[in-house]
């Protein structure tokens, strides 16, 4: 099975950081989360692999944070506080890339977004990954 790679450039608020993304399934499978950080946070994310997140300008200005276990890295700009990628706790080797810093992609182009359900995560429960809810957004006429 071919997967359907693309690559778009990113950036944070201020655009301080600047980065590229090869996304390992296009923007056909963006998700949220419901853990305590990705609740808060809000972000819908595709994914890209290891080496799939370039960073072309700022690498400087990105500072990071974890919690929990550690495994789970959540970029972001320490200018403007825009959250960018992260280092997936359940794939170590793949990364969430928030789509609103995507070049020409809104979080509110996907009239449905999976939710997966952090709270009861796969590491912590040793059962496969679970999906939570949907997320629907529903434009105004």
């Amino acid at each position: 099975m071919v997967k359907d790679t693309t690559v778009l450039t990113g950036k944070c608020h201020c655009g301080g950081v600047r980065f590229q993304a090869t996304l390992s399934d296009g923007l056909h499978a963006v998700r949220r989360c419901n853990c305590s950080y990705c609740r808060m946070r809000g972000a819908v994310v595709a994914s890209a692999e290891m080496g799939g997140v370039v960073i072309l300008q700022g690498e400087e200005m990105l500072t990071s944070y974890r919690f929990n276990t550690g495994t789970a890295q959540h970029f972001f700009c320490s200018r403007c506080g825009i959250y960018t990628h992260h280092q997936r706790r359940s794939n170590p080797q793949q990364y969430g890339v928030n789509v609103a810093c995507l070049e020409g992609i809104s979080p509110f182009d996907f009239t449905e977004v999976p939710v997966m359900d952090g709270v009861n995560h796969t590491r912590d429960t040793g059962k496969p990954e679970r999906r939570a809810g949907t997320l629907r957004f529903i434009a105004e006429e």
